[in-house]
């Protein structure tokens, strides 16, 4: 049997072809790239620096990738874009099933083929000069970019962190040789606060807006935090994408029809509601909080 993965332009030419004709966000070609360099930065947390200038060029803070494992035997897996820089971009994830391991597993030299840059990525333009960035978990590999760029315009950026354990809080220290602000955050009372990233939120003093990436559960809580104070916040949303590019409408979220991310499928007066579902990976995956309906 073909597998696409050996000629991967023409997989993603097949792919596109299934995909609906009008899309509100450009699709990028699958992007070659070979693995400059190879870190586990702690116990099932690797980084892998990638050789990628095409991509750098294109990369905004919050895009992600689709990456094409090697074998063309099961689906790509998404990650956030962790660095992009020179002719360098990474990623960083997690080790937490076979096709993450599998991806780990690769060495120094390996290719690996993306599909990127994908979604709309934050919007780091705004005029406001305190600015919160929480992140939870692996959500931490989609935010380093929106700080960079933020910091890079003057802004203040304090980072509320959280994890389970302090091994967890990976890169952390990079963070805060950035010029990032630290404030941590674990279950455990391992390191910083004892407790969630969201309660330790609550107990500072508000921001003038908020970027956060995590697990659901602390979108909602900071969605929630954000709306009783009017902070504009932007939300990262994570989701396990079938095809991360729009065609098979599996990672839909509820937001206002009124949104200007609100996809023109199916017509804005198909039904009647004040709601329409939008695609993570093609209208997101950076929401409104106050646009989404949870």
């Amino acid at each position: 049997m073909r597998r696409f993965s050996d000629n991967p332009e023409s997989f993603f030419k097949i792919w596109r072809k299934s995909l609906p004709v009008a899309l509100s966000s450009p699709i990028s070609a699958v992007v070659p790239t070979r693995i400059l360099d190879r870190s586990e930065v702690a116990r099932d947390v690797i980084l892998l620096g990638l050789e990628a200038p095409e991509l750098v060029e294109k990369v905004r803070p919050g895009h992600f990738a689709m990456a094409l494992l090697p074998g063309g035997q099961a689906a790509g897996v998404a990650l956030g874009i962790y660095e992009a820089r020179g002719e360098r971009c990474s990623l960083l994830f997690f080790l937490a099933g076979d096709r993450t391991h599998r991806l780990g597993a690769l060495r120094i030299g390996d290719r690996l083929d993306l599909v990127a840059p994908l979604g709309n990525g934050f919007d780091c333009e705004g005029a406001q000069r305190d600015i919160a960035i929480v992140a939870g978990g692996v959500g931490i590999a989609s935010v380093l970019l929106p700080a960079q760029a933020l910091l890079a315009r003057g802004a203040r950026v304090r980072l509320f962190y959280g994890a389970r354990t302090a091994e967890r809080l990976v890169e952390a220290e990079r963070f805060a040789a950035e010029g990032c602000e630290l404030l941590l955050a674990t279950d455990d009372g391992s390191r910083g606060y004892n407790g969630v990233v969201t309660d330790l939120l609550a107990r500072e003093d508000a921001a003038e807006a908020i970027l956060a990436c995590g697990p659901t559960p602390m979108l909602r809580a900071v969605s929630a935090y954000a709306q009783e104070r009017n902070i504009p916040a932007q939300l990262s949303l994570e989701e396990a994408f079938g095809c991360g590019v729009g065609g098979c409408w599996g990672c839909v979220v509820p937001i206002v029809r009124t949104s200007a991310q609100a996809p023109s499928f199916p017509p804005s007066d198909a039904d009647g509601s004040d709601v329409v579902h939008a695609r993570v990976c093609v209208e997101g995956p950076v929401f409104l909080a106050n646009e989404l309906r949870w």
